[in-house]
C-alpha cells in the first residue's frame, strides 16, 4: 500500500468537520495556548507549523506540549510555538510505501508525517493510526484471497 492510498482512505474516516485532504496548520508566532485550544477543539494529536500554510516549518504534538508543561509549568502556554516546535520535520511523498513510513514512525517515536510533493508543498498528513489501519486492510485482503484459494473459490 502506498501513502496516496492512505490519504484516499482518510476521506471516509476523517474527523467530523475536517476534510480529509485539509492540512491543518498553525503559524510559528502563535502561542502554545492557542495550539492547545486548536488541538482540543479539533480532537487532533499534532499540528503542522507553517508560515505560509504550504510548506512545513515544524510540527507540534500533544507530547511536545506536555513536556513543556512538565518542565516550565502553565506559564509556558504564552510561549510562541516557534520556541518549542520540532524543527526537523520528517516528511514522506505519495509514492512512499506505507509499511516503510510505519517503520520510520515507530523507530523515530513520532506519530504524524506530513505528505509533500516534489516542491515540498504539503498534500496531507498521515498518522501512525492511518498506516496501521492501511496495513490491517491489506492483511484482511490477503487473508480473504488465501481463504478463497484454499476453499477453491
Amino acid at each position: 500500500m502506498l501513502v496516496n492510498q492512505l490519504l484516499s482512505m482518510k476521506s471516509t474516516s476523517g474527523k467530523p468537520g475536517i476534510e480529509a485532504q485539509t492540512v491543518l496548520t498553525i503559524r510559528p508566532d502563535a502561542t502554545l495556548g492557542e495550539a492547545v485550544t486548536m488541538l482540543s477543539d479539533l480532537r487532533i494529536g499534532a499540528v503542522v507549523v507553517s508560515e505560509d500554510g504550504k510548506k512545513p516549518n515544524g510540527i507540534l504534538s500533544e507530547r511536545d506540549i506536555v513536556r513543556q508543561l512538565g518542565k516550565h509549568g502553565p506559564g509556558v502556554l504564552s510561549t510562541p510555538i516557534s520556541e518549542v516546535m520540532t524543527r526537523d520535520v520528517q516528511t514522506c511523498t505519495v509514492g512512499d510505501d506505507a509499511l516503510v513510513i510505519l517503520e520510520r514512525m515507530t523507530q523515530g517515536r513520532f506519530r504524524h508525517l506530513p505528505v509533500v510533493d516534489h516542491d515540498g508543498n504539503m498534500l496531507g498528513v498521515v498518522s501512525i493510526g492511518d498506516a496501521v489501519s492501511g496495513r490491517l486492510k491489506e492483511l484482511a485482503a490477503e487473508k480473504e484471497a488465501l481463504t478463497g484459494m484454499i476453499m477453491g473459490a
